[in-house]
């Protein structure tokens, strides 16, 4: 398959990347590095990222930022930084990759554990990780037969424990090529609507 990976730079896009390439053309797309780049939050940094690559058979989605801090100080303006990147930027890649995914092909997002077990200074990051899979479950149903959509929810990272470790306490982690599993079992398995957990 020829898989374009869209966060390949990161910690779960580098780890993806590892578990797919062996078998699969694997395209590293990154913000500033990879292969080719894009910026997610712009729908024509997407469509000439998808005129460049042309078709393929499956779209893996690894980045998108959100936005953490105390609520009583929290700005519409900041708020926004979860729902324009992580959330449309997502969004963005799916409803214009979708017309270059052959008949059959995969889209596969991401969310993360929050989406379910909500932390202290994360409103942002639950509201957005919920919507990513809102969309992806309702995006499954207008899809069927055309392509299949699924979104990958991971916990906090091993990788990641030092930086972010106190922020979810009693979590436990998971290393990168774990989390990788996921998105290998949503592009090369025959599911869609679903959000598979990595707790």
């Amino acid at each position: 398959m020829k898989i374009v990976v869209i966060g390949a730079t990161g910690t779960v896009g580098k780890a993806v990347v590892a578990a797919l390439e062996g078998r699969h053309q694997v395209l590293r797309v990154g913000h500033h590095q990879g292969d080719d780049q894009v910026d997610i939050t712009s729908a024509e940094s997407v469509r000439a990222l998808f005129e460049r690559v042309g078709q393929v058979d499956a779209i893996v989605v690894t980045s998108g930022e959100l936005y953490f801090g105390p609520l009583g100080e929290t700005t519409p303006e900041q708020f926004r930084k979860g729902i324009d990147s992580k959330l449309m930027g997502q969004v963005n890649v799916a409803l214009i990759g979708q017309h270059y995914l052959r008949r059959g092909g995969s889209i596969t997002l991401t969310s993360g554990i929050v989406a379910d077990e909500p932390i202290a200074q994360g409103f942002n990051a639950t509201t957005v990780n919920a919507a990513v899979e809102g969309f992806a479950r309702a995006v499954a149903v207008d899809a069927w037969g055309a392509f299949r959509i699924n979104v990958v929810s991971p916990t906090l990272l091993t990788e990641s424990q030092e930086a972010y470790g106190p922020f979810f306490p009693g979590f436990v982690s998971q290393p990168a090529d774990t989390v990788a599993q996921a998105y290998v079992r949503s592009v090369e398995g025959p599911q869609t609507g679903r959000i598979y957990p990595v707790f």
